[in-house]
């Protein structure tokens, strides 16, 4: 099982420059109301029940607010809302945000015009301005969706340690491609449910079932390692379809997040559903080759070193699921 113990410092190595990002994208929404008036929708990820991010707009030079903004702290995020008017529109004016230099974030933005059209763009700290177009882009719109999901998942732990076990108890090969091709059908299933409304289950319940998936796979690898073949180590196929539902709500969980308003959400679900497929294969793919590649090494390990792993993986998801009962 020296596979799995390389799969492991993988991870390590993986996830060490994760935990200080913030996954949540704060949000910005303006939506043509006349021919020079805008009403502004600001999202920003909270940290804690009175403070937020330092994240603040600068609209282009000679706009002005119709209304004040109306502020509220909810569902562990800051929001504001007002109404504002430039002379000839925002077109061509450039939208700035104060502060993303100094974080680890995103910001989505959208702006929909009179006509129906929109235009979708992402902001990051290395560029935390942009040009506000005369016509919409649909390129922009798949580039910043795909990359968002590709995000998504790379930075969900979670969901990686679930696709680990998965490459471990099956060892790469079909096995592999056949289990990773349920789960993507089960959770592409669930995240589009979700995201258009047709199922709806609160978020904390759905997070620690995901922990608790962690923990089964875990579980079913010891017990494979120890020579009795559990179902996962039968049907991996079986076990990642039934939990990928649960797994598809989260990553539903993680697309409203942003923010993403009803009508962007088919273009919205299509780019994120692709963007996280992306980042699962990325993910698969780079620890396939981080394996090779240290075998050439032929690194010596202990026997005992083969529980290592499975250990590992399942006490972090049993604590996950620990706290997230009592966040309920």
């Amino acid at each position: 099982m020296k596979r799995a113990f390389l799969i492991l410092i993988f991870l390590a190595v993986w996830t060490s420059g994760l935990s200080a990002h913030e996954v949540r994208p704060a949000y910005l929404e303006l939506r043509q109301t006349g021919p020079e008036i805008y009403d502004a929708f600001w999202k920003v990820p909270a940290q804690g029940e009175n403070l937020r991010l330092g994240l603040y707009v600068e609209l282009p030079t000679g706009t002005t607010n119709v209304t004040a903004p109306r502020a509220t702290m909810a569902n562990n995020a800051f929001t504001e809302r007002w109404t504002i008017k430039r002379a000839g529109g925002l077109t061509g004016g450039t939208i700035h945000i104060a502060g993303l230099t100094g974080t680890m974030t995103d910001v989505l933005v959208r702006l929909e015009r009179l006509d129906g059209s929109a235009q979708v763009t992402r902001l990051t700290p290395a560029t935390p301005s942009f040009t506000v177009e005369a016509a919409p882009g649909g390129l922009e719109v798949a580039r910043t969706y795909t990359v968002l999901g590709i995000e998504h998942i790379l930075t969900g732990i979670d969901h990686l340690l679930f696709v680990l076990a998965l490459l471990i108890i099956t060892q790469g090969g079909w096995r592999l491609v056949k289990t990773v091709t349920a789960f993507t059908i089960s959770h592409s299933l669930t995240l589009t449910a979700a995201t258009l409304g047709w199922v709806h289950i609160p978020p904390p319940p759905v997070e620690a079932v995901i922990a608790l998936s962690i923990v089964f796979v875990a579980a079913e690898i010891v017990r494979q390692q120890r020579g009795v073949e559990g179902i996962t180590a039968r049907a991996p196929w079986l076990v990642a379809f039934t939990f990928g539902l649960m797994h598809g709500l989260g990553f539903a969980g993680g697309l409203s997040e942003a923010g993403l308003p009803v009508g962007h959400i088919p273009a919205a679900l299509l780019f994120f559903s692709i963007g996280v497929e992306t980042g699962h294969f990325l993910f698969i793919g780079v620890a396939l080759a981080f394996i090779a590649l240290v075998r050439r090494i032929r690194i010596p390990l202990p026997r005992w070193s083969e529980l290592v792993p499975p250990y590992a993986i399942g006490a972090t998801a049993m604590f996950w699921v620990i706290q997230r009962i009592a966040a309920f």
